[in-house]
């Protein structure tokens, strides 16, 4: 049973290898499992693929049969239609084609495998991936807030000066009017006398004006303090909101991308085994010598290119002696009289309805 099976799977014709030996039997079985695995391996390879995308495991294998039938098909396909001929250059020639398809094949079922053979490789190269997408999407954000946020720090540090400069200013005042009432400068008189109270007044409106300009400067920067902490609450919440996408940078095209910052010979590795896999029916075919089994094949398409070969010719030439006949009926036709003389009798009557029918019509236009 499972020989049958192996034997259908290589497109083999059936009825024509039952009649054949057990080794070439045994040789087209061997075909046929090997298209069959490779089908096998390719519902694999694209179901894993397609999870890495639906991140489905019903709709993953569903899409994954399909693509194996698929798969299965082409194989079949490219190794039946290879057949044994006279010359192994002519061989080739045909194979070319397939071989080709074959290579394509081999590529579109060893990557999702090899994904998922490398697969803690690849995800060390995202997590790579995402800490850098992560620092970029936060300095890029943060390129949006940092000229508002410098231009209030500005302000702040410019508020914060004017006090200190008004501080300044009331202690220099504070220590006129003290010097003053001790008498270590101004007019050197110890005691507080008509220059001390004007220097004393000055300070004093002076630290008025501080304790305005304080409550006043404190406000605003509370606000902008404020305003402040409400930038960063839209910056946080914006690298946020963005961080889940660089998160879920993991799918096919991503993954496939970080295989190729792995070392490449252990992927080519796995390639040229799939290759071989996927070619191994159509060399064993191409180097194989001339079986029972293409002898008995190429013996029955002979049968029948032969047969519809005979069957044109008859038609052929039974055309070409319809066309003689009828030719010859037809030149004995004109020479006899009595047939004359029916076609003429029955054109004379066909002008004379003519004739009439016309006359009628000009008759009616008259009147």
């Amino acid at each position: 049973m499972l020989k049958r099976f192996f034997i259908l799977c290589s497109g083999a014709d059936t009825a024509i290898l039952a009649d054949c030996s057990a080794g070439e039997q045994n040789k087209y079985a061997g075909i046929g499992a090997t298209v069959f695995f490779t089908a096998v391996m390719a519902v694999i390879a694209a179901s894993y693929a397609l999870y890495t995308v639906f991140d489905n495991y019903i709709i993953a294998a569903f899409f994954g049969c399909i693509w194996g039938l698929l798969i299965f098909n082409l194989d079949r396909f490219i190794v039946s239609t290879i057949k044994k001929k006279d010359s192994f250059m002519d061989e080739l020639l045909q194979a070319s084609p397939r071989i080709v398809l074959a290579i394509i094949i081999a590529i579109v079922i060893s990557k999702p495998l090899e994904l998922k053979i490398f697969e803690k490789e690849i995800d060390r190269v995202l997590l790579e991936q995402k800490n850098d997408f992560t620092l970029a999407n936060k300095e890029q954000i943060a390129t949006q807030y940092t000229p508002t946020l410098t231009a209030i720090d500005t302000e702040i540090a410019d508020l914060k000066n004017e006090i200190e400069a008004k501080e300044v200013e009331v202690n220099t005042l504070y220590e006129t009017y003290i010097a003053e009432a001790e008498g270590r400068k101004g007019t050197e008189i110890v005691g507080k006398g008509p220059v001390y109270k004007e220097k004393r007044e000055k300070h004093d409106t002076a630290l008025a004006a501080l304790v305005a300009l304080k409550q006043k400067n404190v406000e605003k920067i509370t606000n902008l303090e404020a305003k402040k902490s409400a930038l960063a609450a839209q910056y946080d919440n914006q690298v946020k909101t963005s961080q889940p996408i660089i998160d879920n940078f993991d799918g096919l095209m991503a993954r496939i991308n970080a295989l190729g910052a792995l070392p490449w010979l252990p992927s080519f590795f796995i390639f040229l085994l799939f290759l071989a896999i996927e070619t191994s029916p159509i060399f064993a075919k191409l180097f194989s010598p001339k079986g029972e089994y293409d002898y008995k094949l190429d013996d029955l398409e002979s049968e029948v290119k032969m047969w519809s070969m005979q069957k044109q010719n008859q038609r052929n030439v039974l055309l070409q002696t319809d066309h003689a006949i009828n030719d010859k009926v037809y030149n004995d036709l004109t020479e006899e009289e009595e047939l004359y003389a029916y076609k003429k009798k029955i054109a004379r009557e066909m002008m004379k309805k003519q004739q009439d029918a016309f006359y009628k019509r000009q008759t009616g236009i008259l009147k």
